[in-house]
C-alpha cells in the first residue's frame, strides 16, 4: 500500500499527516500559526516539517486541502477568505517543487467530504453529500468514490444558499458564529436560565454549551436547536432535489449537539421535500472529527 503525504491547511491549525491510500493515518505533525503572518508563515513552517517526514517514511505523492476555494485545474489558491497571502498562489507546483513529488489539491470541504465518502458516514452509499457548520459553513459531494465538480471554481457552496428572498445566506444562520451570535441574543433577558449560567462570562463560542443546556432541558436552547435544524432542513432539501444523496453526514463544532441535530433535521426535511422523495437521505453525524481533512487528503 502506498505512503502518501495529506496537508490541511486551515487559518490557524495545520496538519501534516503520513498514512496510506486508504487513509490510515501512521504519523503526524499538527502545528497552529498567528493567521496575522499570512501564507508565507505557514508556507515556511510546512516547508520545515516536510523534509524529516519525507527523509523517515519515503511517500510517494501528496495530496492537500486547503481552507478555501481552489482551482485544481491550474493547482492555484483561487481565494482566500481568511487568511492573507494565499490567494492567486500556486500551492501544487509550490509543493511539487520543494519535494519533487506529484501533488493534487482541493479545498477542505471537497477534501472531508472525500474522507466521509469513503471511510466515515457515508461508507457503503454510492452518493454521499458533507456539510461542515463550523466558523463557515461548507460542503462537498461524492459519487461512486470521486468529488462532483462543477465548472471552476464550482464547488458545492452550501454555504452560500439563499434562505429567502432578502440574501440571507445558511451560512448567516447556521455557522458556529452565527449560533453564538444568537445564543447571545437570546440570553440577555434570561440571565437565569441554564443556557446563561452554562455560558458565565464568556464572550464568544457559546454555541459549544449547547449540547449541555438541552440535556438539561432548557427551552431556550430548544427554541434555538429549533432555529437551526430548520434552516438546515430547508437547506438540504434544496441539495436534496438537486443531487439527492443517499447520505448526509454533518460535521464540524456545531455537530457536537449530536443527535437532536440530526433528529431535528430529519424531522423537518420531509416537509420541504417533493413526496416522492418520502423522508430524503438519511442524516448522520461525521465520523472522523478533525481527521476528515487530512485523511481526505490521503485519500486525494
Amino acid at each position: 500500500m502506498s505512503v502518501r503525504i495529506g496537508i490541511e491547511i486551515g487559518g490557524t491549525k495545520q496538519q501534516i499527516v503520513i498514512g496510506h491510500s486508504d487513509g490510515t493515518i501512521v504519523d503526524r505533525c499538527r502545528f497552529s500559526v498567528d493567521p496575522a503572518g499570512g501564507g508565507p508563515v505557514i508556507r515556511e513552517r510546512i516547508a520545515e516539517e516536510l523534509p524529516t517526514l519525507i527523509s523517515k517514511h519515503q511517500p510517494e505523492r501528496i495530496g492537500a486541502g486547503f481552507g478555501g476555494p481552489v482551482d485544481i485545474a491550474k493547482g492555484t489558491i483561487a481565494v482566500s477568505h481568511q487568511i492573507e497571502g494565499w490567494s492567486g498562489f500556486a500551492l501544487r507546483d509550490w509543493l511539487h517543487d520543494l519535494t519533487a513529488l506529484p501533488v493534487a489539491i482541493e479545498n477542505d470541504a471537497n477534501t472531508a467530504a472525500l474522507a466521509e465518502a469513503l471511510c466515515g458516514a457515508g461508507r457503503g452509499f454510492t452518493s454521499a453529500f458533507y456539510m461542515n457548520m463550523g466558523s463557515g459553513v461548507g460542503g462537498g459531494l461524492v459519487v461512486d468514490g470521486k468529488i462532483y465538480h462543477g465548472d471552476t471554481p464550482g464547488e458545492v457552496e452550501v454555504g452560500h444558499l439563499r434562505l429567502d428572498s432578502e440574501g440571507t445566506t445558511v451560512e448567516d444562520r447556521c455557522s458556529g458564529w452565527a449560533v453564538d451570535r444568537a445564543i447571545r441574543d437570546a440570553i440577555i433577558d434570561k440571565p437565569d436560565s441554564i443556557l446563561a449560567q452554562l455560558i458565565g462570562e464568556e464572550k464568544s463560542g457559546e454555541a459549544k454549551h449547547l449540547a449541555a443546556a438541552l440535556e438539561q432541558g432548557d427551552p431556550i436552547a430548544r427554541r434555538i436547536l429549533e432555529g437551526v435544524t430548520g434552516n438546515l432542513a430547508l437547506a438540504l432539501s434544496h441539495v436534496t432535489h438537486l443531487f439527492h444523496p443517499q447520505v448526509i453526514s454533518l460535521g464540524g463544532g456545531l455537530s457536537l449537539v449530536g443527535d437532536p441535530l440530526c433528529r431535528g433535521i430529519a424531522a423537518r426535511l420531509p416537509g420541504f421535500l417533493m413526496e416522492v422523495y418520502g423522508t430524503g437521505p438519511q442524516i448522520k453525524l461525521a465520523e472522523l472529527g478533525e481527521d476528515a481533512v487530512p485523511v481526505g487528503a490521503l485519500l486525494l
